[in-house]
């Protein structure tokens, strides 16, 4: 993304995550910026670049946000899942 202004970065990173359903993270790991710069680009920089863009990509984020407790606990299941026999051990 260096190189690039930021008004064509907070367009190319909102229509990644609209694209993609992608979180932040996500959208950040890709494009290999930070959480808060992605954060910032698509949610405060965005409105005065493309006002119905930033609203597509507000939708996406708040169903991000709305699924973020089942995401967390499906990968505590995952983890302890993949530890069961470490949990089924017996102790003397």
């Amino acid at each position: 993304m260096k190189g690039t202004s930021i008004e064509e970065r907070a367009c190319t990173l909102a229509q990644y995550i609209i694209d993609t359903k992608d979180t932040v993270r996500g959208a950040a790991k890709k494009f290999g910026i930070s959480k808060s710069t992605v954060h910032k680009d698509v949610s405060q920089r965005l409105l005065n670049i493309n006002y119905a863009l930033a609203l597509e990509v507000r939708k996406v984020l708040d169903e991000n946000k709305a699924e973020r407790h089942i995401r967390g606990g499906m990968a505590t299941k995952l983890k302890y899942s993949n530890n069961e026999h470490l949990t089924n051990r017996k102790i003397f």
